[in-house]
C-alpha cells in the first residue's frame, strides 16, 4: 500500500506540468517565491566566499551591459524583480543568473567575451535560463529523482542495481534534458540580446572564441551541454529573427555603448 500511495503521489506531480517559453512541457514543483529565496541565499553565500573585483571599470562595464539586457525584458520579468549584478574576481570564464534576478559574472569571462556584444550574449543566455524556469525545473527533477531512488530502495533493489539506475537516470534523462535547457537558453538569449540592441552574430563569434580557448571535450552524448558546433549551427538558424529584432531596436534609438 505504501508503495502504491507513493507511486500515485509521484504520478500526480508528473502530470502537473507547465510549458517553457519554447512550448516544451516541463515539471516545476516550487513557487517563484521559494525559488527567489533560494536564489538570494545562494547569491549571498557566493558573495561571502568569492571576492568581488576591485576594478571599478570592470564593474561599470558589466553593469552597463546588464542594464541593456534587463531593459529589453518584458515588464513582468523586468519590473517585478530586484535585479542585481556582481562581478567576481575569478579566472573562470563564466557567468550565471539565479532566481530572483541575481546575476554574477566572473571577470575571467572578459578574456573570452572580448566586446560588449559577446558579453551580452553570455548574460542574455544566463537570463534566458531563468526566463524558462530552468532552475525550478532542475530542482524539481532532483526531487523526483530522489523519490524514485527511495522507491527502489523500499522495493529491496540491490546496491549494484541502484548504482546502475542512478547512472542510467543521469545519462538517460537528466543530461540530455540539460542539453535541451541549454539550447532553449541559447535561443531565448540570442533574441533577447538582439532586442537590447546588441549584434546577435557575436554570439557565434563568442563560441568560436570558447572553442579556441577550450581543452578536449567529452562526447556530446555524455555532456550536459551541446557541442560548440551544435550551438553555432542553431544560433545561425536564428539569425533572421534576431537581426529583425536588432534592426527594430536600433530604429527605436537603442545603441548600446558599453566600453570595456
Amino acid at each position: 500500500m505504501r508503495i502504491r500511495l507513493l507511486s500515485l503521489s509521484l504520478l500526480s506531480v508528473i502530470l502537473s506540468c507547465t510549458s517553457s517559453p519554447m512550448d516544451r512541457r516541463q515539471m516545476v514543483l516550487y513557487s517563484d517565491a521559494d525559488m527567489a529565496r533560494r536564489g538570494e541565499e545562494t547569491y549571498r553565500k557566493m558573495q561571502s566566499e568569492i571576492p568581488a573585483t576591485q576594478n571599478a571599470r570592470e564593474t561599470q562595464y558589466v553593469q552597463c551591459v546588464a542594464n541593456y539586457v534587463i531593459a529589453a525584458l518584458e515588464p513582468e520579468h523586468r519590473d517585478h524583480l530586484v535585479w542585481e549584478v556582481a562581478v567576481f574576481d575569478h579566472e573562470q570564464a563564466n557567468a550565471f543568473a539565479l532566481p530572483g534576478g541575481k546575476i554574477g559574472v566572473y571577470n575571467g569571462l572578459l578574456n573570452v567575451a572580448t566586446d560588449q556584444h559577446q558579453l551580452a550574449a553570455v548574460m542574455a543566455h544566463e537570463v534566458g535560463h531563468e526566463l524558462a524556469n530552468h532552475s525550478n525545473e532542475r530542482a524539481s527533477q532532483s526531487t523526483l529523482r530522489n523519490v524514485g531512488l527511495v522507491t527502489a530502495q523500499v522495493l529491496g533493489v540491490s546496491n549494484t542495481t541502484l548504482e546502475a539506475l542512478d547512472l542510467g537516470t543521469q545519462l538517460g534523462l537528466f543530461l540530455p534534458f540539460n542539453r535541451t535547457q541549454e539550447s532553449e537558453a541559447d535561443a531565448i538569449g540570442v533574441l533577447l540580446m538582439a532586442r537590447a540592441g546588441f549584434d546577435p552574430h557575436q554570439s557565434i563569434t563568442l563560441w568560436e572564441n570558447m572553442t579556441a580557448n577550450g581543452g578536449p571535450r567529452q562526447p556530446e552524448l555524455l555532456s550536459t551541454h551541446p557541442s560548440p558546433t551544435t550551438r553555432m549551427t542553431e544560433l545561425n538558424r536564428l539569425m533572421g529573427p534576431a537581426n529583425t529584432l536588432r534592426a527594430a531596436a536600433i530604429a527605436s534609438g537603442l545603441n548600446p555603448d558599453c566600453i570595456q
